[in-house]
């Protein structure tokens, strides 16, 4: 039998809730990470019941458990990347600072996740401060939606030259890299899904696919996410691994799959 290096595989963590039906969150997440061939773990920071047609009742876990959850994977692993994506209020994103600066988790990247597809809010109003202070500061890479950009920099975003702008002004709170996703309208006749990518050089520029017609895409920023930290964590730079994610991402959700009734999920079995 082939000697195995200990902690050799590329290993990455997403810091995040659950979400029961499987479409988003930390689900998505290890999803992607599998799709990408990388060896994914969790923090568990929460958990929803929720289906395609919305969340029914959550659970924030406690901080306690979760200072647990990072000890016993820094404890063990060599995680080079890490994700967050669901953190509700202030004092859990000052926990998940906290716990992030005392181990070796390599970049990590934030999705800034504010509402759900459904209209949910998962990320209360107050804590919008806290993000923009103490998390983004730590980003190697930040991945807001059209309507989460809006709320980080208080701008309506009209056209592109607020987007740029507003990629510029979320910069300036401290993350390296960032990337707008630009929106998604379902039943509208846009030709073009537009993100702006605004690098930690300076350089600046647009990526583009094709606008697909659908409800089904749940967790299509959780799998943006996570896809650049799985790249990121077998050595890719950012630049190439947010162009990786952007292919990814509309590869799944070209190939629909009959799960759900409303928001359904997206396809990582689809991803190249």
């Amino acid at each position: 039998m082939e000697a195995i290096s200990i902690n050799s595989f590329p290993q990455a963590v997403t810091i995040a809730g659950s979400d029961s039906d499987g479409s988003a969150g930390a689900q998505a997440d290890l999803h992607a990470f599998f799709s990408r061939h990388i060896y994914g773990m969790s923090i568990l920071v929460a958990a929803v019941a929720g289906n395609s047609y919305g969340i029914s009742a959550g659970h924030n876990f406690p901080l306690d458990f979760i200072d647990a959850e990072f000890k016993a994977l820094a404890d063990d692993f060599h995680i080079k990347s890490a994700k967050t994506g669901m953190l509700a209020d202030s004092e859990l994103i000052l926990d998940i600072v906290k716990n992030y600066q005392k181990v070796q988790f390599g970049p990590l990247v934030v999705d800034p996740v504010i509402t759900t597809k459904h209209g949910a809010k998962l990320l209360e109003d107050e804590a919008i401060d806290t993000l923009r202070e103490r998390l983004l500061p730590l980003a190697e890479v930040v991945t807001p939606n059209f309507s989460e950009a809006q709320v980080i920099t208080g701008s309506e975003l009209k056209d592109q030259n607020e987007l740029v702008e507003a990629a510029e002004k979320i910069q300036k709170f401290g993350a390296k890299n960032v990337v707008i996703k630009g929106a998604h309208l379902i039943g509208s006749k846009q030709k073009k899904v537009s993100d702006y990518v605004l690098l930690e050089n300076g350089d600046g520029y647009f990526l583009s696919e094709e606008y697909i017609d659908t409800s089904h895409i749940n967790g299509t920023g959780d799998t943006f996410s996570a896809v650049i930290a799985a790249e990121i964590a077998k050595g890719e730079t950012v630049k190439n691994s947010i162009e990786i994610a952007k292919k990814a991402t509309h590869q799944a959700i070209v190939k629909t799959i009959g799960v759900g009734h409303k928001f359904g999920p997206i396809n990582h079995w689809a991803i190249e």
